[in-house]
This record gives structure tokens, sequence and C-alpha cells, in this order.
């Protein structure tokens, strides 16, 4: 990859309020810190439409805020064929979102889609936890998975030569 190569990163779950929201502002703050923000650029999405144009649930932003990441900005969208045309990585919360999104994707797209734990082998988990319905507790424990993830995400992608 050359100065000028941009790598695409897209963040799914299903409303796109909470988790990849959270995976999104947690990812682009270390791309930020490690100097990296004009070369990767990220977005989240939705696997649903239930929240198109709304911001992130209240709990997430406020989860994120307290760790100094500011998610406030983000707004829901949902994921359509034409990101796997326009993302080189798009990962999935969990399971169910990684087969809606397989029903969608283009012949010969498939090796861009993954689950976003794949870069966290050490959580021995492949799923990221919906929050929605649960307490404080369970926004933590989404941060805290979000977090390591995005730090393998990253050390990957810097290791193929960005």
């Amino acid at each position: 990859m050359n100065d000028t190569t941009r790598v695409k990163v897209l963040f799914v779950c299903m409303g796109n309020i909470c988790r990849s929201p959270t995976a999104h502002g947690v990812f682009r703050h270390l791309v930020q810190q490690a100097g990296y923000g004009a070369r990767i650029q990220v977005d989240s999405a939705g696997t649903h439409g239930y929240h198109i144009g709304e911001p992130p649930d209240e709990r997430a932003e406020e989860t994120a805020r307290a760790r100094g990441i500011d998610i406030s900005d983000l707004r829901a969208r949902r994921a359509e064929p034409e990101d796997f045309l326009a993302f080189d990585y798009i990962l999935a919360m969990d399971q169910d979102n990684y087969h809606s999104l397989a029903r969608i994707c283009p012949p010969g797209m498939e090796r861009k889609l993954s689950l976003f734990l794949d870069f966290a082998p050490d959580l021995k988990r492949r799923e990221v936890p919906d929050p929605y319905y649960g307490g404080q507790r369970g926004f933590d424990q989404v941060l805290d998975m979000v977090e390591t993830a995005a730090r393998g995400l990253l050390d990957h992608i810097t290791r193929r030569g960005l």
C-alpha cells in the first residue's frame, strides 16, 4: 500500500445504535491516535432499518464518553449491497448480522465479510452481545470487547503494510 491508500472499514450490528457505532467510535479514535486518520476510513451500519437517521443509544454514548470517545455525531443507516464495493472490511457483530450481510453480498466479495471478534482471538468469543435490553454492565462489557478487537484490527491492518 502506498501513502494515498485508504483502507475502508464498516462495522455492522442489527440497528446501528449500540454495538456498531461503539465499534465505529472506538476504532476511529484508535486510528486518529495512531496518526492514520487520513488513510483509514471508518463507518457503521445496521442490517435492519429500524433506526435510520437516529443517533446512537444514549447508554452507548454515555459509556463511550466515559472513556473519552465521542460517538454523538454518528447516525444510523442500513447496510446495502453497495457497501461491499465501497469497503475493504465489513465486520459483523454477531452470527445473525453476518448471515444477513452474506445474503446481500455480491458474488466474489465474501472475503470482505467477517466477524469483528475474529480480530480478538484471546477473548475466546465470536460474538459481541447486544446490550440493548440489558443494563449498564452490558454496555461496559461491549465496550471492553470492542476496544480489544479494535486494537487487533488496527494491528492487522498496519501489519499488512499501511
